[in-house]
């Protein structure tokens, strides 16, 4: 290859670190454009590999089933879940424009439904048959307990307001990961695509340049990515097996066990065979009793003279379950920084500045993954629009999000200072939003009254002052005052007087 054609292949100017390209390379450099190594195996998926899980039942695909019952039976997992994924979707998702142009901009946010950041949110049309990002936030965070999560573009043609045509995204199709069979990565870790379908079903193949795959904690080539969950399924089995034992426990003693004791024979039985006989037909009596034994309102048993019937319990003490069963909820919290879920139960130890300790780390990790989400969306979704639509390499924007936690509850006090600070100036629609966020009733025109206090009045007084110094007589004094009452002042006899300052 020429050295004309090398250069013109590489973006030398990033390469180096400066403004403009040197005129030529070094005399003898040597600048790498391929890769020698590999992420993945030649000729090989990546799951070919032996994998480094050790565990049996949490290597892929049996760790789908494991991590998907650990989000459904267990309170403290859900909350973990609920915990890292709700604050993510509750935060305002926007589209910054970055350096594109305002007509992709704005073709952008009418197919994601997201507002522009720093302009006024839009109406957006009617969402039948149309792409919603609340939605598929929602399932992209399935990545998180499962390592991944993977969506099949599907576009509408149709012709814009100008005659254009254009491909509006109409949805991003999730493909749960339990139907998932294979994955097709290359030598450098990039994938090549996903194949769909089980054993005894028809294989569906997605190329990569029609996938969306959001993944967790991805290492090289494995596009499966990493659990959520994995640090915590240990704690989460033998705490499923603790609440087991301690639910047959306190079935099992919390009556106490029955304990029949067969009556005497009668000495008139001489016959040993005749003894043994009649002493095991006892014994099943009383074992029938026992096992039969209920409580109830009705429940009893008939015993014959001197035998007799008692329900025993545990000698000693019985082991306390909910000290390792809190314990292993406590570790599952920690696995995601959410150690503040533990705080203020049973036997809690922590201030509240502790409390935010916590929680500080905890947002910073959302703020983490919600980086991850937003830049697979920007990659795999805005600029895949953008370049349908408008050729590839046309600036696109990208997908952002409100920090998370920076919303603050609008209190009353606080608009009083913002309005007395001069930050936001009072209006109908700043009256219509305080009226609703306090449940007050709508104004009325009818009612309303207009600037009744001495402020208000005082105000108008010294405009009037101000008009009559300035220009001469405008109006007289005695009009001045039925302006000034109309106005809710209550102005003492005697002639309107200019104040000093004025004078």
């Amino acid at each position: 290859m020429a050295l004309d054609d090398f250069l013109g292949r590489i973006p030398l100017a990033r390469l180096f670190g400066r403004d403009q390209a040197p005129k030529a390379l070094a005399e003898g450099a040597r600048v790498p454009t391929t890769e020698d190594g590999y992420a993945v195996g030649p000729a090989q998926s990546f799951w070919d590999v032996p994998d480094d899980e050790k565990v049996p039942e949490l290597q892929w695909p049996r760790n789908i089933e494991v991590y998907d019952q650990m989000r459904r039976t267990d309170a403290q997992v859900i909350s973990v879940l609920r915990a890292v994924q709700l604050p993510i979707r509750r935060t305002t998702w926007r589209i910054d424009p970055a350096s594109a142009a305002p007509e992709v901009v704005e073709f952008v946010a009418a197919n994601l439904g997201l507002p522009v950041l720093g302009q006024d949110a839009v109406p957006r049309p009617r969402t039948g048959d149309r792409f919603s990002w609340p939605e598929h936030l929602q399932l992209a965070l399935t990545c998180l307990p499962f390592g991944h999560s993977v969506f099949e573009q599907q576009y509408r043609i149709e012709r814009d307001e100008n005659g254009v045509l254009r491909a509006y995204l109409r949805k991003l199709a999730w493909r749960p990961p339990r139907t998932i069979s294979r994955v097709d990565v290359a030598p450098d870790g990039g994938l090549v695509a996903i194949e769909q379908g089980t054993a005894g079903t028809d294989k569906h193949r997605m190329e990569v340049n029609r996938l969306v795959v959001y993944v967790n904690e991805r290492e090289g080539g494995n596009w499966l990515g990493q659990s959520l969950l994995r640090p915590a399924y240990k704690f989460w089995l033998l705490k499923d097996r603790l609440l087991k034992i301690q639910a047959q426990t306190i079935d099992r003693n919390g009556m106490g066990v029955p304990v029949v004791k067969a009556p005497k024979l009668p000495e008139s039985i001489f016959d040993p065979a005749e003894y043994v006989k009649r002493q095991d037909a006892e014994i099943k009596r009383g074992l029938k009793i026992a096992q039969m034994f209920r409580s109830g309102r009705q429940a009893g048993a008939s015993i014959a003279n001197d035998g007799d019937i008692k329900l025993l319990g545990v000698e000693g003490t019985l082991p306390d379950a909910m000290n390792p069963i809190r314990y292993y909820d406590e570790q599952m919290g920690r696995a995601v920084l959410a150690n503040f879920l533990n705080l203020g139960g049973d036997n809690s130890k922590g201030s509240y500045a502790l409390g935010e300790t916590f929680a500080d780390f905890f947002t910073l990790s959302l703020q983490t993954i919600a980086l991850s989400i937003a830049d697979t969306a920007t990659k795999h979704i805005v600029e895949d629009l953008v370049d349908h639509n408008f050729g590839v390499g046309t600036p696109a924007p990208r997908i952002t999000f409100d920090e998370i936690g920076s919303q603050q509850r609008i209190t009353a006090q606080a608009l009083k200072e913002l309005v007395e600070s001069g930050v936001i100036t009072p209006d109908e629609d700043l009256e219509r939003f305080a009226r609703q966020t306090y449940n007050l009733p709508e104004i009325d025109a009818a009612t309303a009254r207009t600037g009744t206090g001495a402020e208000k009045a005082r105000e108008i007084a010294e405009l009037l002052q101000k008009i009559y110094l300035a220009v001469g007589v405008v109006i007289t004094e005695e009009e001045a005052r039925v302006i000034a009452r109309q106005a809710g002042a209550d102005l003492a006899a005697g002639p309107i007087r200019p104040t000093e300052e004025a004078a």
